[in-house]
């Protein structure tokens, strides 16, 4: 059964005027993702969009060599296939679950018919779009210029923004593999911050301690990102 505007609910809908978000309650499913679970894979048409409530997503460029790198996050302030509704069909990009969770998700073409329909929901999600190309963007540039340090950095932020809490489940071998790093920098570079008391890691377990701490170390792209988001989806902006 779908609860309507619960604690996790995923902020897209919270946006949605009310009788907007009823009228797709009986298309949505509620399911649970499963750390490594792949939701869209390079070159192919996702059956489903999804709605992460506390569960995230990476969105990874994947090269001919089988290498990826994360270009985006996806929380429960997005959704999971914005190709389907932007006409593109697919995209080169991998969509896996970094952190498990669960999320609601709709039938592809549901999303496009509603998308279709040119009212709230499709300008919402134009919106969101938006944002989220600014944080590939972001990202590209932050790749190019910032240090292995500021990058984890960012990434911790920009992931415990999207949970419940601020612990995640993630070993320093997945985060090299997010961000496109020898697995040994990321274990000096979390070693950096784990003597500074700004994080505690154990088995696979990354808790942020002093956020503010992070918040002095990390580059300006986390702002940017952050900013535009908050910019782009509040009540004031979706409703105009």
């Amino acid at each position: 059964m779908i609860e309507l505007r619960h604690f996790q609910q995923n902020a897209l809908f919270g946006l949605l005027p009310e009788e907007e978000f009823n009228r797709l309650v009986p298309d949505l499913e509620m399911v649970t993702l499963t750390l490594g679970q792949s939701l869209g894979e390079s070159g192919e048409q996702m059956s489903h969009a999804y709605f992460p409530l506390d569960s995230i997503v990476s969105l990874l460029y994947v090269m001919e060599s089988g290498t990826s790198t994360e270009i985006a996050v996806v929380g429960h302030e997005g959704v999971v296939g914005v190709s389907l509704f932007m006409g593109g069909g697919s995209t080169p990009n991998r969509a896996v679950v970094q952190s498990a969770g669960q999320a609601y998700r709709l039938k592809a073409q549901l999303l496009i018919n509603e998308f279709n329909r040119a009212g709230p929901m499709q300008r919402l999600l134009l919106r969101y779009t938006q944002a989220l190309l600014t944080q590939m963007a972001q990202t590209a540039v932050c790749n190019r210029h910032h240090s292995l340090d500021q990058q984890l950095c960012r990434w911790l932020l920009l992931s415990i923004d999207r949970l419940p809490n601020n612990t995640l489940n993630m070993t320093h071998e997945l985060i090299s593999n997010m961000l496109g790093f020898r697995r040994e920098g990321v274990t000096e570079s979390a070693g950096k911050l784990q003597k500074s008391g700004l994080i505690s890691y154990s088995r696979g377990r990354i808790t942020v301690i002093d956020r503010a701490g992070l918040e002095e170390r990390v580059c300006e792209c986390y702002e940017v990102v952050k900013e535009e988001y908050d910019r782009l989806l509040s009540h004031d902006q979706v409703e105009t």
